[in-house]
């Protein structure tokens, strides 16, 4: 009771992470790390009170393994943030810097002294 409350305070604490985990996505400029973390500590919390989710479709073959698929995601991740960078400096290289010039005639500013 103390480290866990009373069952309707279990409840309530349930019924937030259900709804953490039902509406998980990822947060805009977040990285596949942090977004694997917010997910394991819902799902680590749910685990402490007794609830847990399973998956349905573990005997398909076509499901990957947690590890696999976080590993997958993270070098998807840093194949982008490579082709975003080489196109970021592609586009530095292409920049050309045009100045305008002028000539002067010689007779014209000596007539401006004068």
């Amino acid at each position: 009771v103390t480290y866990e409350g009373t069952n309707q305070v279990k409840d309530s604490k349930i019924n937030m992470l259900d709804r953490q985990y039902e509406m998980f996505s990822m947060k805009e400029n977040e990285n596949i790390s942090s977004m694997f973390v917010r997910f394991t500590n819902i799902i680590n919390s749910l685990q402490s009170l007794n609830k847990c989710y399973t998956n349905k479709e573990a005997k398909d073959l076509n499901t990957l393994p947690l590890e696999e698929l976080l590993g997958s995601l993270m070098t998807h991740e840093m194949t982008i943030k490579n082709h975003e960078d080489d196109e970021e400096q592609h586009k530095k290289k292409k920049k050309v810097i045009a100045f305008k010039s002028s000539t002067a005639d010689s007779n014209e500013e000596d007539s401006d002294d004068e």
